[in-house]
Formats: structure tokens, C-alpha cells, sequence
């Protein structure tokens, strides 16, 4: 009967790939991975958007998946008000600061990397968004938890059975409103995977 038996080098150096390969999966279990690719909301659908949300002084913006930044950068410029917008890419978050420069409304508006579903939601009177209906659903328990009367504009994407207050198609792209409710509409359940 033969044995098979390695030098001690040799298990020294598989010891290494195997906790390298460890390694690299944990590293990538803790990778944040965008739930949506960034394709740029047109400037005609922002100005829709925030017509739609009826933006006023006194209100905080919130966009979700902000991108390059535009419609909080809009929000600010046209209608004087304050902005939050949250994106997981670096890239866009730089991008969404200098545009925000370009435009003179750093006083304004603020860009964090971060994941939208760890954002604090609570201070916003209008969120807006161009997520996916997926993510939609996965945010509207949360959103259905906001201050009655904030106002939810999303760009292309519904939120299941929740009908929206007003619906609009501009350059054939569909904008939805919605007010969050009194009461708590009576909706399917969602399934909250985050």
C-alpha cells in the first residue's frame, strides 16, 4: 500500500492559494453590487418629475440611485431647495459633486456613496427615482412608513397594486407620483430581501 505524502513546502504553498481563494470570497460576499446600471434620466423627464412632486420652498429632496446628480442639482437651481442623492458608484458620486459645482449649488445639495436601502428616509418631503420595479418594491414598505403627504415621483417603474396619484408620459417615457397616504393602503405584501 503506497502512500501519497507532500513536503511540507509544498502544503505550505496550497495552505496559501486555498486562504487567498477564502479570501477573495469573502472580500466579494462583501462587495456592494448595484442593484441597477446607471442609464441618465432626460432633462425634459427631470423637470417633469419635479413639476409632478409640485417642489416648493421648505422641501428636502431625496433621489435614490442619483446617478450624475441632476435632479437634486435641478431641484436646488430652479427651485432654491435642499438635496440628498445617494448612489453606490464612486464614479457617479464625483460626477454629481462637480456638476453640482458647475452649477453653484454645493450650498444645496449633498452626494453620498451609500446604499439606497440604508438611507435614512425620514427627512425627505419628495423622493424621486429611476430604480427598477424590483427595487421599487423592495423600497415601498419604507416608503409607506414616510410622513403622510411626501410625494414619490419615479421615472419609468410602478410599485406593484400601489396605483399612483398621477401618471404622464413625456418623450415616451412614463413619470409616476405618488402621496404617501393617511393610512396604510391595503396592498400584497412585499418580499423585503434587504
Amino acid at each position: 500500500m503506497s502512500h501519497f505524502s507532500l513536503p511540507a513546502r509544498s502544503l505550505g504553498v496550497l495552505s496559501a492559494i486555498a486562504m487567498s481563494f477564502a479570501a477573495l470570497a469573502g472580500a466579494r460576499a462583501d462587495a456592494r453590487e448595484l442593484d441597477v446600471p446607471f442609464v441618465p434620466t432626460p432633462q425634459a423627464v427631470v423637470e417633469k418629475m419635479l413639476e409632478m412632486a409640485d417642489v416648493k420652498e421648505g422641501d428636502y429632496l431625496i433621489d435614490l440611485g442619483s446617478g450624475d446628480g441632476r435632479i437634486p442639482v435641478t431641484a436646488a437651481k430652479k427651485y432654491g431647495i435642499s438635496a440628498l442623492g445617494v448612489d453606490l458608484n464612486p464614479v457617479r458620486v464625483q460626477e454629481a459633486n462637480e456638476n453640482a459645482k458647475r452649477e453653484k449649488v454645493t450650498d444645496k445639495v449633498e452626494f453620498r456613496e451609500e446604499d439606497l436601502f440604508k438611507t435614512d428616509l425620514s427627512k425627505a418631503t419628495v423622493i424621486t427615482m429611476y430604480l427598477l420595479n424590483s427595487v421599487n418594491m423592495k423600497l415601498r414598505p419604507e416608503i409607506l412608513k414616510l410622513k403622510p403627504g411626501t410625494r414619490i415621483v419615479s421615472h419609468s417603474f410602478g410599485m406593484g397594486d400601489w396605483k399612483p396619484d398621477r401618471e404622464e408620459v413625456v418623450e415616451g417615457r412614463t413619470v409616476f407620483m405618488w402621496v404617501v397616504p393617511e393610512t396604510m393602503p391595503d396592498l400584497a405584501p412585499t418580499e423585503d430581501t434587504h
